[in-house]
C-alpha cells in the first residue's frame, strides 16, 4: 500500500474525538477573557511590495494562482469543520512545513492565510513558527515584534499581548519573537501544549496556520507537528526528491491530515510564479 492509502485506512479506524487528553498547564492558564483583547497598533502590511511578489493581495493577482490557492484551502477548510474534523485533533491547526529549506512554505503559508481571509465566515491567525529563521513579518514588510517565543519565556502574562490585528481584515498575526537557545524545550512545554489548545478552542470559526521549520534536521518541527491537527509539505519541483519527501514525513504524526503542495511548476512562461498542485491524503508511513 502507498503511504496515502496506509493514512487513509488509518484515518478511517481511528476516531480521535473521546481519546485526545487536552494539555493542561497548572502553574499559569491563560486567560479567557484577554485573549485578543489587548489594545495594541493595528499592523499594516506592505501591500504593494506582496502584490508584487506574487501575494493574493488585489485583484491584480493572476486568476491562476488565486484559483490553487482556493482549491488547497478548500480541502483543508473541509477537514478542520468537515466530517474529517471529528476524528482529527486540533483539526483547524494546520502547519505548513518543506523538507529543506527555500522551497517556498513561507509563500504558501502567507497565501494559504490571505485566501483563507477572503472567505465569509473565517478568520484566519498566521502564526510564525520558523523560531530558528523567522521571515513572516519581514515578507510581510512589519518589523519584529513580541512573539511566541517570549510568551513561552513568560516575558509577557497574556495572550493576547502576543496577537496583533492587520490592515487586512480577519486576518491575525503571532510573530516568532526573539531567538533562544532553548526554542526546542519551548516549544515542548506544558504552556505551549496549552497555547495550543487555547489557539484550536477559542474561536469555532478560526482557522491557525503555523509557518515551521524545515523537517529534515529540525526538532522543533516534530514538537510542533504534535499539537497539529493538519500538515500541508511544500515541495519543489524538479528539485525536492522523493528521498527527501520521506525522510520530512516518516517521523510526523500518524494521525496528521498530511497534504503535499508542487510550488513553483511552471506552467507557462507566462505565469512566471508558477502554480501550486495539492495532492492530498491521510499520512501515515511505515
Amino acid at each position: 500500500m502507498s503511504i496515502i492509502e496506509k493514512a487513509r485506512a488509518k484515518q478511517q479506524q481511528k476516531n480521535l474525538e473521546t481519546s485526545v487528553k487536552e494539555a493542561q498547564y497548572p502553574l499559569e492558564e491563560i486567560n479567557r477573557e484577554s485573549i485578543d483583547a489587548s489594545p495594541k497598533q493595528e499592523l499594516s502590511l506592505d501591500k504593494i511590495a506582496l502584490a508584487e511578489r506574487g501575494y493574493l493581495i488585489d485583484n491584480g493577482t493572476r486568476k491562476s494562482i488565486k484559483d490553487e490557492f482556493r482549491k488547497i484551502k478548500r480541502i483543508l477548510l473541509n477537514n478542520a469543520f468537515g466530517k474529517a474534523a471529528k476524528t482529527l485533533h486540533h483539526s483547524n491547526l494546520i502547519m505548513v512545513s518543506s523538507a529543506k529549506p527555500n522551497e517556498g512554505k513561507t509563500f504558501v503559508a502567507i497565501n494559504l492565510a490571505l485566501s483563507i481571509a477572503l472567505e465569509q465566515d473565517k478568520t484566519v491567525l498566521l502564526v510564525d513558527a520558523d523560531v530558528l529563521r523567522p521571515s513572516v513579518m519581514r515578507e510581510l514588510g512589519i518589523e519584529e515584534q513580541l512573539g511566541m517565543i517570549d510568551y513561552l519565556l513568560g516575558k509577557t502574562e497574556h495572550v493576547s499581548d502576543i496577537i496583533y490585528n492587520t490592515d487586512i481584515n480577519k486576518l491575525k498575526l503571532i510573530p516568532a519573537g526573539k531567538l533562544h537557545h532553548l526554542s526546542n524545550e519551548l516549544l515542548a512545554s506544558e504552556k505551549m501544549a496549552t497555547l495550543a489548545n487555547e489557539l484550536a478552542n477559542r474561536y469555532p470559526d478560526r482557522i491557525v496556520i503555523f509557518d515551521c521549520p524545515p523537517l529534515i534536521g529540525v526538532t522543533e518541527t516534530l514538537v510542533l507537528a504534535n499539537l497539529m491537527g493538519q500538515a500541508v509539505i511544500v515541495v519543489e519541483e524538479s528539485k525536492t526528491s522523493i528521498v527527501d519527501i520521506q525522510a520530512a514525513t516518516e517521523h510526523l504524526n500518524e494521525n496528521l491530515a498530511l497534504g503535499l503542495v508542487l510550488n513553483k511548476a511552471i506552467r507557462s512562461h507566462k505565469d512566471l510564479y508558477g502554480y501550486y498542485g495539492y495532492g492530498y491524503g491521510y499520512g501515515t508511513k511505515n
